[in-house]
């Protein structure tokens, strides 16, 4: 919609020409035209920079630029404004062509006399608008294209996760099943012929497979509530040198015929810290369990436990199979599992439950590893006072 006013940028060297088109203009009942008037293209793009048109009326041939070119400056300088071209009665293709490459139409000046000039310039002005609110539109459609697209990806990506999820669900609770069923089976069918140590030994296996399914599941639903916002840290005062060792203890049990070795050792002043005991298990249960997981026969595992003045770092070194830095950069991804460690069990939720106990601590944690060499996590826990 067109106002009743309309502000003019005249680019015309002829002086005649120009009086002319602005007594056009003083003519005109239907509309208030302000024009400002300048012979040279330099001066109409510095008047461009700081000051706003409704419309431009252009000479094709001016003493700094000829032809098509002045065309093109101009919509680089603001391409939102209309422009119509001004041309001589021998120009007319030159001003078709002009049209082609963005003009909104063209006068050729001997045939102008205010009606035309009037009809010209309101619909140079209609027509940009016009186009303006088309290409307005046609950018909120891509747009909404593209958001509609990265939907149906990600709702892909998720149908995808959850196939991959439930496959792995499946697979992991099938193996530890399997074993409580097989021995299970075996304490039914073969009660009066095993002997103690048997019948011991069967109800150990199906113990050690339901814990298994326990913590499986356990990973689960913690992966649930962080990803649903609702992992919350329940901070109580632990006595961390104690829980560490505690916790080495119990990561001796997995050792097996591995003959590792783990080192615990604390440095700086330890005094008891506020920390969730629960998440705190997962991140070093998960750390110490990947290191013994991914040692080889015969080899050191390093845990230490150092205190700082304002945070608690735990770092655990192991020198085994290491991680490509492919890997290292989903390594926190969930179910994502190395190249390289075919063969060994394990879900991939692992170091991922690890990130989302530290991101709930507001700690950080890293990452050094080369294959064939070792790997350092180490994890900064802030101290809350």
């Amino acid at each position: 919609m067109i106002g009743n006013s309309v502000k003019i940028l005249l680019i015309e060297d002829n002086v005649a020409e120009a009086r002319l088109l602005q007594e056009y203009l003083h003519q005109a009942e239907s509309k208030q035209f302000s024009l400002v008037h300048v012979k040279r293209l330099q001066e109409a793009l510095n008047e461009l920079r700081h000051t706003s048109y409704d419309v431009i009326l252009l000479d094709l041939t001016l003493p700094d630029s000829q032809g098509l070119s002045s065309l093109s400056l101009l919509i680089e300088q603001d391409p939102s404004v209309p422009i119509v071209v001004l041309t001589n009665t021998n120009d007319e293709d030159l001003a078709i062509e002009a049209v082609r490459q963005g003009a909104q139409d063209y006068l050729v000046k001997r045939q102008v006399n205010v009606q035309v000039l009037v009809r010209s310039l309101c619909y140079a002005i209609e027509r940009k608008q016009a186009l303006e609110t088309l290409r307005t539109l046609n950018q909120s459609l891509e747009t909404r294209v593209e958001e509609s697209t990265a939907e149906l990806v990600k709702a892909q990506e998720i149908n995808q996760f959850k196939s991959e999820f439930v496959s792995m669900l499946s697979h992991d609770i099938r193996n530890p099943l399997n074993t409580i069923l097989l021995a299970a089976g075996l304490l039914q069918n073969n009660e009066d012929k095993l002997s103690q140590e048997k019948k011991r030994s069967h109800l150990q296996m199906i113990r050690s497979a339901i814990k298994n399914m326990a913590q499986l599941l356990d990973e689960v639903s913690l992966i649930g509530r962080a990803d649903s916002g609702k992992l919350q840290c329940d901070l109580i005062s632990i006595d961390l040198e104690a829980f560490c060792r505690q916790l080495v203890e119990e990561a001796q049990l997995s050792i097996g015929e591995k003959d590792l070795t783990v080192v615990f050792t604390s440095s700086g002043k330890i005094d008891e810290a506020l920390l969730d005991e629960t998440l705190l298990r997962h991140i070093l249960g998960n750390l110490l369990g990947n290191a013994i997981k991914y040692s080889l026969p015969g080899g050191r595992i390093q845990f230490d436990l150092i205190a700082q003045e304002h945070g608690i770092i735990f770092k655990i070194q192991d020198w085994g199979i290491g991680i490509s830095p492919e890997d290292q950069k989903q390594l926190f991804q969930p179910f994502h599992r190395g190249e390289n460690v075919a063969g060994i069990s394990g879900t991939g939720l692992g170091l991922a439950i690890v990130k989302k106990c530290v991101d709930a601590h507001g700690g950080d944690i890293w990452v050094n590893s080369e294959l064939g060499v070792g790997t350092t996590f180490t994890v900064i826990l802030p101290l809350v006072t």
